[in-house]
């Protein structure tokens, strides 16, 4: 079944390229530039089941396009699986395969509506992944960490949380980091190598947050608000999007496409800490307080109105 994705402005359904026949069950959506997904719904979901997860898709799918006004691949794919679990986790287990055809593999509930679904920050964080055309292995609090920042921006930008919401979010995952201090100590690298045997989990994924808030700030700051990690991904994108790309290419191109270095000064200083890097003053840059652990908006000045900026992209 062909049709177009609608939430998104009404598009001509016929590729620009050519590809292999979809199986006989997937639907297939198109971005503004025609650029297709093809999502597989296992027929082992009831078929109300199916339609509610074919709603979230497209709002998933919709929430990419707010980074800068396409999917990053001419082609990519979602497949989704029922899985068994509690309704407090309607998406148990998620994974990005980097294939030919970037695909992400979702195993969701059997009976979950589309609303739930849509405020599980996991899909964000997985389409969050294809940003990057990473080559999938190196590096994870790199690529961890991006898709941990996107998820809490495209949420904000799709409407699933308000402006507070979303800053407060950012705010628990660095607290989060912060607190998994078993390794403090240990450079950042080194606890990502033995993340899988011996944990640091939060730190990893954290730490590289801190990375892309860090640089976005730094971006937005230097241009007066108008480039931003937004508009470098989407230089990325121009130049990379079929490569598959280690770190550190990932970084040369970065640097290259804001004319300085600044990407590749700011790995050396994340990837060589030996504890989560300090965040209260990228805070403090956007107006934001923090009073006993919550966030707490300042109204009115220059940091408030760059804050404000974050909640639509600078690549539109």
């Amino acid at each position: 079944m062909i049709r177009s994705l609608t939430l998104i402005a009404a598009l001509v359904l016929t590729p620009a390229f050519s590809w292999t026949t979809p199986a006989a069950n997937a639907t297939v959506l198109f971005d503004e530039g025609k650029r297709a997904l093809e999502v597989d719904i296992s027929e082992l979901f009831p078929e109300q089941s199916r339609v509610q997860i074919s709603r979230w898709i497209e709002h998933l799918a919709h929430s990419l396009t707010l980074v800068y006004g396409h999917w990053p691949r001419e082609r990519w794919a979602i497949d989704v699986e029922p899985v068994s679990g509690s309704i407090d986790d309607p998406i148990p287990w998620a994974q990005v395969h980097r294939e030919k055809i970037d695909r992400v593999a979702f195993y969701v509930l059997s009976s979950v509506s589309a609303d739930t679904l849509k405020h599980e920050w996991t899909g964000y964080h997985e389409v969050a992944h294809l940003l990057l055309p990473y080559r999938g292995w190196g590096d994870t609090w790199f690529s961890e960490g991006l898709a941990s920042y996107y998820q809490n921006l495209l949420q904000a930008r799709v409407g699933v949380l308000s402006e507070e919401q979303m800053w407060q979010k950012l705010y628990d995952g660095f607290a989060r980091g912060k607190a998994d201090d078993r390794f403090d100590g240990q450079t950042l690298l080194l606890v990502n190598q033995q993340m899988r045997e011996k944990g640091g989990y939060m730190r990893v994924y954290w730490s590289g947050a801190w990375y892309f808030f860090a640089a976005d700030i730094s971006l937005r700051a230097q241009s007066n608000g108008a480039y931003s990690l937004d508009n470098a991904l989407k230089q990325l994108n121009s130049c990379c999007a079929a490569q598959s790309l280690s770190v550190a290419e990932i970084i040369a191109h970065l640097d290259a496409s804001t004319d300085q270095k600044m990407f590749s000064e700011l790995y050396q200083r994340v990837y060589q800490s030996r504890k989560m890097p300090p965040y209260a003053s990228l805070f403090a840059q956007l107006g934001i307080e923090i009073k006993n652990g919550q966030v707490s908006l300042v109204a009115d000045g220059a940091n408030a109105r760059r804050r404000r900026e974050f909640l639509s992209s600078t690549a539109l």
